[in-house]
């Protein structure tokens, strides 16, 4: 359960709200990178509470990098409030710099998504475009920021200092359904750096992590390490496949999507744990 803030930081987080708005309002009109996560349905939200539904124009990738589950609930989202919404065929999977798996792979996909959204923003007439990073992305290895940044798109809850957990809060006061919803990120940072990225491994990761949302799990990460499936959930979490039945189950059914090794991480779901193999990757290249 989410502790309340003490007074001070309630303070300071309304203080930040505001700049936030403040940021949203300057912007006239704006498309939102929209992927239906915590982040950008609170930009989204605000954004739409700030300028009017009017001005404001979601925009979501489809592609088989992004979990079709995922585009299922931003759609819910935006028809219950309302918002004008766009679902864009990507392209990333025909770039060679994108498949190939390099360290840079987030650049090259995010590019591309934001020359789409230029584009969409130039024929539609809106002023800008944003995307939902927020402070605390900036202290991880976050190259697609780089490349958002180069297509002059704008990070409002960057420029507002908003981190992950007081976006969940503010969330939480705006009654908001993903307040409490675990954190996304495409298929794609599922396979290691350096293994090429094809759709049949896209296929196996997303119907495996299917499986185990479906099974009940709240946090679920299946890394794809050729014919080994890495399973990570969270910490809480793990003792559930101690039950037989559960581990059979799981089993039975990663064999049937083209798994012959089913394991399970210990340690855990962490946040952006295959980049710890980034070093070793440079080195070997």
């Amino acid at each position: 359960m989410q502790r309340s803030p003490n007074p001070v930081k309630v303070n300071q987080l309304r203080e930040k709200a505001d700049k936030l708005r403040t940021c949203l309002a300057k912007l006239g009109s704006v498309v939102v990178a929209f992927s239906g996560g915590v982040d950008s349905t609170f930009l989204l939200a605000v954004a739409e509470q700030t300028l009017g539904s009017d001005n404001v124009l979601a925009v979501t990738a489809t592609s088989p990098i992004y979990p079709s589950r995922e585009r299922q609930k931003a759609q819910e989202f935006t028809r219950s409030k309302g918002i004008r919404h766009l679902i864009v065929p990507t392209n990333e999977m025909e770039d060679p710099a994108f498949v190939s798996n390099g360290p840079d792979r987030c650049y090259h996909c995010k590019r591309l998504l934001m020359k789409q959204l230029s584009e969409i923003a130039e024929s539609s007439k809106f002023a800008h475009i944003a995307h939902g990073a927020n402070k605390d992305d900036l202290s991880d290895f976050r190259p697609g920021f780089r490349a958002a940044q180069e297509a002059g798109a704008v990070a409002p809850l960057v420029d507002a200092e908003l981190g992950k957990d007081e976006i969940r809060y503010l969330s939480r006061q705006m009654c908001l359904p993903t307040w409490d919803t675990p954190s996304i990120s495409c298929l794609a940072a599922r396979i290691a750096y350096g293994e090429l990225i094809t759709r049949e491994k896209l296929g196996m990761v997303e119907q495996a992590e299917d499986l185990l949302f479906e099974i009940g799990f709240k946090q679920v990460r299946v890394r794809h390490h050729g014919t080994v499936a890495r399973i990570e959930v969270r910490t809480d979490e793990v003792e559930k496949f101690f039950a037989k039945d559960l581990r059979d189950r799981v089993v039975s059914r990663f064999r049937q999507i083209g798994f012959k090794h089913i394991s399970l991480d210990l340690e855990g779901y962490v946040s952006g744990k295959m980049n710890r193999d980034l070093k070793d990757y440079t080195d070997s290249v």
